[in-house]
């Protein structure tokens, strides 16, 4: 069993209609298994879930719980700067709140952040150390 594996993200959210609609406006869909108090979507080889903030705490046996944000980052690398722009410019007209606009950094790639209305951070990257496939997958090359 390979237990070196994320196959399900979940944010806690103050507003699951709100969180539904912000992520819809970046472009992503919703999928069927989807339910009134969960929203579902399904990413390359794992999913990412909204659910209510309150609920979320409860179902983790930590009713009351006042969850925070902020203290990890949710990335997405591209293949190019150009790109990195683009779907930070695409997060900021769907209602993300610019961190920081994305820039040179110390690494030697490129990269910005951005939350999301419920204060998850994202970050945006391009990181020409860590070639992407075809179908935007990132496997860490051998060292």
């Amino acid at each position: 069993m390979n237990r070196q594996r994320v196959t399900l993200i979940t944010l806690g959210v103050d507003d699951l209609a709100a969180a539904r609609a912000f992520y819809a406006r970046l472009g992503w869909r919703e999928h069927g298994e989807s339910q009134e108090g969960i929203a579902f979507f399904q990413m390359h080889g794992q999913a990412l879930a909204l659910f209510g903030r309150a609920a979320l705490a409860a179902d983790q046996g930590r009713e009351g719980a006042a969850l925070g944000t902020g203290a990890m980052t949710l990335a997405q690398n591209f293949a190019t700067e150009s790109e990195v722009d683009a779907a930070f410019a695409e997060a900021l007209a769907a209602g993300a709140v610019a961190l920081k606009k994305p820039e040179k950094v110390f690494w030697g790639g490129y990269s910005g952040y951005w939350a999301d209305p419920d204060g998850h951070v994202w970050e945006v990257a391009m990181n020409p150390f860590w070639p992407l496939a075809g179908d935007g997958s990132l496997t860490l090359p051998e060292t």
